[in-house]
């Protein structure tokens, strides 16, 4: 049984054919298959059940999936071993960001990372939390940032900032002239939400529901997007919240219509996440250090409550 043959495993499994599996590998369709095969008959099991299409895992291919998984992420634990050892920093590095993160946060530390950390090779998406969480799960990614808490006892969590809610209230609103207001003074029936799937969207939802008991989640608009949340608005179409990093770049008019949360503000904490085996720490930790050393002179907030980004 080698590495390379698990690894093989683990790309058949993941695109359910040989083929796709064997171009993902860089090797010819019969080089993959016939090192399965060798390994099948090593184990004298079938992992596979090749009569289904697209092919299937068999339920002992499913419990060697899972261990082979396990196998190689430690293989690769031994190339960090001598990376940390070198103090080396650099390779390739998968980083998922979720939508209401990577617009305002991904231009304020890119450039410093590259420039400090020039050999490594970020490979950057915009990705949902859903899909964050399978990727790290299935080794796609090597880390992400994420609204947390996330709960998840296969990934760890090291906070990056707490990033408040700011109230975007048009002229002709009903809290357009306070000067401050209260959770209580929600009402999530003329408020504008992101598209269902969007983690920004449930800690908004959370929000509301804290403090008024809702039973009918029917809303005026939703939107895939927070530039177009905002454009909704100023057409008198409801309110919206936007996250704080998201107000740094509205021009005078839209900042006219924010308003802020009297103490302690509700706010979201970001992170960055990773698979509980630690993989690539160095690169992780550099990205914590950059980010953070950035984001201390955008953010003054101090007196905030964390409101959690899990649909309930």
């Amino acid at each position: 049984m080698t590495i390379t043959q698990l690894y093989y495993v683990l790309a058949v499994a993941e695109n359910q054919n040989f083929t796709k599996a064997a171009e993902k590998c860089f090797v010819t369709q019969p080089t993959l298959s016939m090192q399965i095969q060798k390994l099948e008959e090593q184990l004298d099991i079938q992992i596979f059940d090749r009569t289904k299409k697209p092919i299937e895992l068999t339920e002992v291919g499913k419990k060697i999936v899972t261990q082979a998984r396990n196998i190689v992420n430690e293989s690769y634990r031994i190339q960090d071993i001598v990376d940390q050892q070198k103090g080396f920093i650099g390779g390739e590095f998968k980083l998922g960001i979720i939508p209401t993160v990577m617009p305002t946060l991904l231009p304020m530390f890119l450039k410093s990372f590259i420039k400090k950390h020039p050999k490594v090779k970020l490979k950057i998406e915009e990705l949902t939390t859903e899909e964050i969480i399978a990727r790290i799960k299935d080794g796609h990614l090597d880390a992400a940032i994420a609204a947390t808490p996330l709960e998840n006892e296969n990934i760890k969590e090291r906070v990056l900032y707490f990033e408040p809610f700011v109230n975007y209230i048009p002229k002709g609103h009903r809290l357009h002239t306070s000067k401050k207001i209260n959770t209580t003074d929600l009402n999530v029936d003329d408020m504008l939400l992101l598209e269902d799937g969007h983690c920004f969207r449930d800690g908004v939802l959370n929000l509301c529901k804290a403090f008024k008991n809702h039973t009918d989640d029917k809303f005026q608009l939703e939107s895939g997007s927070i530039e177009t949340l905002i454009k909704l608005s100023d057409e008198g179409l409801g309110m919206t919240l936007l996250p704080y990093l998201h107000t740094l770049d509205l021009n005078n008019n839209e900042k006219e219509n924010l308003i802020y949360f009297n103490e302690p503000t509700p706010a979201r904490e970001v992170s960055i996440i990773y698979h509980k085996s630690e993989l690539k720490m160095q690169i992780i930790e550099a990205l914590q250090d950059v980010i953070s050393s950035i984001i201390r002179g955008a953010i003054a907030f101090q007196n905030v409550q964390i409101i959690s980004p899990l649909p309930k």
